[in-house]
């Protein structure tokens, strides 16, 4: 197996094809799926525990994946259906205390970040998983894919959650 422009193409079946495939997987996708579950989740730990688990999901699936999507459209999927199990099983939401100390660029940039995150928290599931991959870049086309919505729900519902985000960030700023 071999990636090439976001595309898995299959050639020998070999261990070490394998390995080599993966890595570059977790190498190019670590960053954006630890990302999407923080949206989710907004805790650093949980978030890593659910990253982890996507990856050792994408290492077990990854001989059996039939190409039908794109390789990032079907790690953002299985990493989705483990932030809603997770959510599922734990039955409540994980929220972090936002510090609104102003010391320094550095530190207020922090803290929009972190209030970013605790606003995304406040949104729907569904609301989380749309913003959270519109962050990381993923194509709206993807996102209607993997969220099962067409291509013109998501662009009314990103334009919504940025209204509403835009709102939160007035009443921070105020």
């Amino acid at each position: 197996m071999t990636i090439k422009n976001g595309i898995l193409t299959k050639s020998t079946n070999s261990s070490s094809s394998l390995q080599a495939s993966f890595d570059q997987i977790y190498t190019d996708y670590w960053d954006k799926v630890f990302r999407l579950c923080m949206g989710y989740v907004n805790d650093d730990d949980w978030a890593k525990d659910i990253a982890q688990d996507t990856f050792i999901t994408v290492w077990q699936q990854l001989p059996k994946f039939r190409q039908e999507a794109a390789v990032g459209t079907w790690i953002f999927r299985i990493a989705c259906n483990n932030c809603l199990r997770q959510l599922e099983r734990s039955s409540k939401f994980v929220h972090k205390e936002v510090d609104k100390a102003d010391e320094s660029s550095s530190r207020v940039n922090e803290d929009e970040i972190n209030f970013l995150y605790k606003c995304i928290a406040t949104l729907s599931e569904t609301d989380r998983l749309i913003i959270s991959m519109e962050l990381e870049n993923v194509k709206q086309t993807e996102i209607a894919s993997i969220m099962g919505m067409s291509e013109s729900n998501v662009r009314v519902r990103v334009h919504r959650i940025k209204e509403k985000l835009t709102e939160k960030f007035k009443e921070y700023e105020r």
